[in-house]
């Protein structure tokens, strides 16, 4: 009996787990059907810039073919401003499904926004050592 109890209690409990994904708080959350995630398991630091891949998974979208995206974001830390290396767009959510290749982009430096989701992304990103 406390072997069918252990089953089901691991059945019903069941969530899925994204290995390596890590939500963003949710006062930092965009507001919508979106939940944005990055892996800290991809941080890589060359002097005051970081990389690091974010994944933004779309709750549902009538406008556009995929339901989430991967995108390789570079920190520069000593400036606090980021920009987008590579956008892989899938069709279906965190990041499963057929991928489109995305683009690379050289240049296009912003700010980071304080309390944005890439303010985050850039505290975790600049303060890990």
């Amino acid at each position: 009996m406390t072997r069918l109890f252990l089953i089901a209690l691991i059945i019903f409990s069941y969530h899925p787990v994204y290995a390596g994904w890590v939500a963003l708080e949710k006062p930092y959350q965009p507001t919508g059907l979106e939940t944005v995630y990055f892996d800290p398991n991809t941080i890589h630091r060359e002097g005051g810039r970081v990389t690091l891949w974010q994944l933004t998974d779309i709750t549902w979208n009538s406008t556009t073919r995929f339901l989430s995206s991967k995108t390789h974001k570079e920190f520069d830390c000593e400036r606090s401003r980021v920009r987008v290396l590579q956008v892989i767009e899938f069709s279906r959510q965190m990041g499963a499904g057929r991928s489109t290749a995305g683009y690379i982009q050289n240049g296009g430096w912003q700010p980071v926004e304080a309390l944005s989701a890439n303010y985050v992304l850039w505290k975790a990103a600049c303060e890990t050592r």
